[in-house]
């Protein structure tokens, strides 16, 4: 019997290695929404330790922006240039050892 949660799994499969919101969906088998919302809550959760929270941004693959405010979010559209051709943002959590 499997006892961790989702968000405990989550945070496990990020100190693996980086992984994008789809990605997490597909492994744990939730919407990309939710994925999100797990990603947000295992960030603040790593904040109370000594680990850090990586992310790598959102990435407009027309003009290279990626200076989105919320990194930990997938945009519609480019700020900058209107596109949509945006590449989801990954995140990674690395030990402080």
């Amino acid at each position: 019997m499997d006892v961790q949660t989702t968000r405990e799994k989550i945070a496990e499969r990020l100190r693996e290695g980086e992984a994008t919101p789809s990605a997490l969906a597909e492994e744990f088998e939730i919407s990309r929404e939710a994925a999100y919302s797990h990603v947000r809550h295992v960030a603040k959760s790593v904040q109370s330790t000594e680990d850090q929270f990586l992310v790598r941004p959102p990435i407009c693959q027309d003009c290279g922006f990626d200076a989105f405010d919320d990194p930990i979010n997938m945009p519609s559209r480019c700020p900058e240039c209107k596109s949509e051709s945006i590449v989801e943002p990954a995140f990674t959590i690395r030990d402080s050892e």
